[in-house]
């Protein structure tokens, strides 16, 4: 079994996610993408996130129907904060997997930021990490590798196709009354709406 593991506080969970998700599922030949909320992300704390159960909510009506999309609450379940390092070590122990079977799925700026993560030079050891990147984008690997050694042997690359959606965009249009069709997946922008998610 090779599992993936995509991170993220989903708020709201958009077609980007999922476009990532699928893109390194079919490249990379994994079994299963485990799309895991975040519950208390050091890096965000100071920001409000919309209620978990909202977030959750929304993350099993986008991956709803697709036989190797699941969802872990992981991080919801346990105080925080929650370090990708501790979660990635848990979701290990749950699955019995080895560190190749374990793939967290990453975008290429969270690649150049890894050096400042909670134990990164650990995190390494503990999984592969899949990189979605575009052919222009090609961080500095030296400099990388000077900082966390042994990472270029830990990374699979997956080339992502060019979308331009971001949560915060989404969340900034719903509050202007604009459109969000065809930037989230329908149910979710049906619960969006229902639930007037965004609008202050």
């Amino acid at each position: 079994m090779k599992l993936g593991l995509l991170g993220g506080t989903f708020d709201p969970i958009h077609l980007g996610h999922l476009l990532m998700a699928e893109t390194a599922l079919d490249g990379l030949g994994l079994s299963q993408v485990l799309f895991v909320p975040a519950g208390a992300p050091p890096h965000k704390q100071d920001l409000a996130k919309t209620p978990a159960r909202h977030r959750v909510a929304m993350v099993e009506r986008a991956i709803a129907g697709h036989l190797c999309f699941a969802m872990s609450r992981v991080d919801l379940e346990r105080p925080g904060p929650h370090y990708t390092t501790d979660t990635v070590r848990l979701i290990r122990q749950q699955y019995e997997l080895s560190a190749e079977e374990c793939i967290l799925i990453v975008g290429g700026d969270s690649l150049v930021d890894l050096p400042t993560w909670y134990h990164a030079s650990e995190l390494v050891t503990l999984c592969r990490l899949a990189v979605a990147h575009r052919p222009e984008y090609r961080p500095d690997l030296a400099e990388l590798e000077a900082v966390i050694p042994g990472l270029r042997t830990r990374l699979d690359w997956v080339e992502m196709p060019l979308i331009g959606v971001s949560a915060s965009d989404i969340r900034a249009r719903v509050r202007a009354g604009r459109s969000i069709r065809y930037q989230v997946a329908e149910p979710v922008r049906e619960y969006i709406e229902q639930n007037q998610l965004y609008r202050s």
